[in-house]
């Protein structure tokens, strides 16, 4: 059976979500319809809201509603650490933990010569100016284990080489109360 227009629209609106192929976009749409109204109204409204306001910090590049986050505008952040990151996202899992008392980069991605995309198309340019101009002693590589994590991780390492900065790799590896016996490959 055929949906109307508008139903097949907000299936096909749900369908831009990660991991939601149709029969999820399907499912969500019948629910909010058939059973939460009220809901899809409030998130209606949430999402446009958060659409046209909400941008990126000018310093860091997070997503905020503000010219400048929260985070860059903290006297309690240490300023000489800077912890680098490919996506926003990457920023809200290492703020969970509490532990991370530094100031963040966002990338944007991570480099990919085989789809076109180089440093200036992540921002490469404007983490190494933003170095320049501001007092880092240390940056954190906290990009991903992809070989494209990897190879961005080492450019930028690269690019500050000549640099008195000390460059260090988030770490990664066996999990806390791992197995090595389930982790090793077999030879």
């Amino acid at each position: 059976m055929a949906h109307s227009p508008l139903i097949q629209n907000l299936i096909d609106a749900f369908c831009c979500l990660p991991g939601v192929g149709p029969k999820s976009a399907q499912r969500m749409a019948m629910h909010v319809l058939e059973k939460q109204r009220p809901a899809g109204m409030t998130l209606s409204a949430a999402l446009a809201n958060a659409v046209e306001h909400v941008g990126r910090c000018s310093r860091c590049r997070i997503l905020t509603e503000e010219q400048t986050c929260n985070i860059c505008l903290s006297a309690k952040r240490q300023e000489g650490v800077l912890c680098v990151v490919e996506n926003p996202s990457d920023v809200f899992a290492i703020e969970q933990s509490g532990e991370f008392k530094g100031r963040y980069f966002v990338l944007m991605g991570h480099l990919s010569p085989i789809d076109g995309i180089g440093p200036d198309d992540i921002g490469v340019t404007d983490l190494l100016a933003r170095i320049a101009d501001e007092a880092v002693e240390e940056v954190i590589l906290a990009t991903s284990t992809t070989v494209e994590g990897e190879a961005t991780a080492f450019y930028i390492a690269d690019q500050l080489a000549p640099q008195n900065i000390t460059v260090s790799r988030i770490a990664h590896g066996v999990p806390l109360g791992g197995e090595l016996e389930f982790v090793m490959a077999e030879p």
